[in-house]
């Protein structure tokens, strides 16, 4: 399949590093492909540049939002939360209809510290904002309640846990069902509608207050039932 990843950081990276794995055709999209390439210095997060990561991945493409868009068959975003928009602006409707959007985004709002509070909560949430925004896509939330390397290799944790989709159309939930199957998730829940996504995205905080506690990110949600 052909997917484009929007977003060049850690999650970005994860999920175009295991999807090419698998055997996808894959683009990152980023606003300037050549001013992304062209930092040396690590991230505010101490990580090094893209351009290292690009080196090891000869087979993934990067390109502009909208390239990577219109070249896809499925898109992930893979951006923060007050990138979402803005990218998908760029990436643009009219190559962003029809197609599912895995939608990964979490509203974190980090201008008071940390921890981070929600920019959009309870009655409303980032994945409804995009589907309201791209009436004409078919967005899917997934993969935003763990940290990157799990959302691509959960078997790493050595037992079973869960993830949760939520969207409006039952063919795209099957398509990103199958594929987050590929990943290694056996335990996906689907909360429904993309109403769902309220949900999903209210589980930062206590995520974030776990990884606090646990003093590691390397966890994940089971659902026992």
């Amino acid at each position: 399949m052909k997917i484009a990843v929007l977003g060049t950081g850690m999650v970005g990276q994860a999920l175009a590093a295991r999807l090419s794995v698998l055997g996808h055709a894959v683009t990152v999209g980023t606003r300037d492909p050549e001013a992304t390439l062209a930092r040396t210095e690590p991230d505010g997060m101490g990580n090094p540049p893209f351009s290292a990561w690009a080196t090891e991945h000869p087979d993934v493409r990067l390109a502009s939002f909208a390239d990577a868009a219109a070249s896809a068959e499925l898109v992930v975003n893979a951006t923060s939360g007050f990138g979402a928009m803005p990218a998908l602006e760029q990436a643009g409707a009219d190559n962003l209809a029809g197609k599912v959007l895995i939608d990964i985004s979490n509203p974190l709002d980090f201008s008071n510290g940390f921890p981070p509070s929600l920019f959009v909560k309870d009655t409303d949430s980032l994945g409804e904002q995009i589907q309201r925004a791209f009436p004409d896509t078919r967005v899917v939330k997934a993969l935003n309640t763990l940290t990157a390397h799990l959302m691509v290799n959960p078997k790493e944790l050595g037992a079973a846990s869960t993830i949760f989709i939520a969207g409006n159309d039952t063919a795209a939930k099957t398509t990103v069902t199958e594929l987050l199957q590929s990943f290694g998730h056996s335990d996906v829940i689907d909360l429904g509608d993309i109403t769902g996504a309220r949900g999903t995205e209210m589980l930062l905080p206590v995520w974030l207050r776990l990884m606090g506690t646990l003093g590691t990110a390397n966890f994940n949600f089971s659902i026992v039932r």
